[in-house]
């Protein structure tokens, strides 16, 4: 048996990257996967692979989503898993030079989307008197300094939003979680460099020694996170394991919200060490 077996799950910006990882594991734990996405061919593409049904959704448009929703339900009768995954990659630049449109425009996809997908996914599932919702976070939305300051801020009202909604549609016994990741392997950096989406998830792998460089004083785990480490968090925020787990913010960041590695802060202190014994020697 599968742990999703007899279950309605959507997931939305699921044509890559984390949201396709997501949805290839639901269908391969015995859920019925919706996978929403603007990319048709993709999405086409993948549910077909996964013997899933595929929405175009813009989760910004309202009735996108409000669809979507109808959708999932004329075609499998219920809506037991929720997962906002849509996003796409901030803008650059400091609080000096920040531009507006952009980041209401990063609001309006990140806060306003998973707004969006928990009102009218809550809506199924109060009929049910059950379901998870789960909203794709960030770290960044813990910590700053690590993206622009419309992505974190976004990101940050996403973990907060999740908390909202978890204790008000906790009394109808639907759980509502969100999932910071730390830095993933997908196509995100790509694309918000301007390349071609399509590409960009093509060769995300190719980032993995310039991760493993950055990350070698921040991350305690010395290993490139990949959606897999994310995707299996979602299985178990939307199965039955975690049926007492709710308003919390699951970090897969391979330690890096719990600090630095150990190593790095001792060869500091050794290094200050020896400045300090050169000056009083």
């Amino acid at each position: 048996m599968g742990a999703l077996d007899q279950k309605v799950a959507v997931i939305t910006g699921a044509t890559s990257g984390i949201g396709a990882c997501t949805a290839a594991l639901f269908a391969a734990e015995g859920a019925e996967v919706v996978i929403a996405g603007r990319r048709r061919h993709e999405g086409e593409q993948l549910a077909r692979t996964l013997g899933a049904s595929f929405f175009a959704t813009d989760v910004m448009v309202e009735s996108d989503v409000e669809a979507l929703i109808a959708h999932a339900i004329a075609r499998f009768g219920r809506l037991d898993v929720m997962v906002n995954n849509a996003g796409a990659a901030g803008g650059a630049g400091g609080i000096t030079d920040v531009d507006l449109d952009r980041f209401q425009r990063t609001f309006a996809l990140h806060v306003g989307g998973v707004l969006l997908g928990m009102k009218y996914a809550a809506r199924a599932m109060l009929e049910q008197e059950a379901g998870s919702i789960i909203n794709i976070a960030s770290i960044n939305g813990r910590l700053a300094g690590w993206a622009g300051l419309d992505y974190s801020s976004a990101k940050a009202a996403v973990i907060h939003l999740t908390r909202c909604a978890a204790v008000e549609l906790g009394e109808h016994s639907i759980r509502v979680n969100s999932i910071s990741p730390g830095p993933i392997l997908t196509g995100i950096f790509g694309k918000g460099a301007g390349m071609d989406p399509a590409e960009a998830d093509r060769t995300a792998s190719a980032l993995e020694p310039a991760f493993l460089q950055a990350l070698e004083a921040h991350q305690p785990i010395r290993r490139a996170g990949i959606s897999a480490y994310v995707a299996a968090a979602a299985l178990w925020l939307a199965s039955g394991a975690s049926s007492f787990v709710t308003g919390q913010d699951l970090a897969v960041d391979g330690g890096i919200s719990a600090g630095r590695p150990a190593a790095v802060g001792i060869a500091e202190r050794a290094t200050l060490g020896e400045a300090f014994a050169a000056i009083v020697a």
